[in-house]
């Protein structure tokens, strides 16, 4: 779990953005990537 948060964050920090617009896709997406890494793991139970 806390593998997933940890790519995440490094995905959002790689991923420099220059606008507030794009900073807010980027957190969109990474709340995206967590979301879905916590699906699979509960599908694994």
């Amino acid at each position: 779990m806390i593998r997933f948060i940890a790519l995440g964050l490094a995905l959002l920090s790689l991923t420099a953005c220059e606008t507030t617009k794009g900073a807010g896709r980027d957190i969109s997406k990474a709340g995206s990537a967590i979301s879905g890494a916590v699906q699979t793991v509960q599908d694994s139970f």
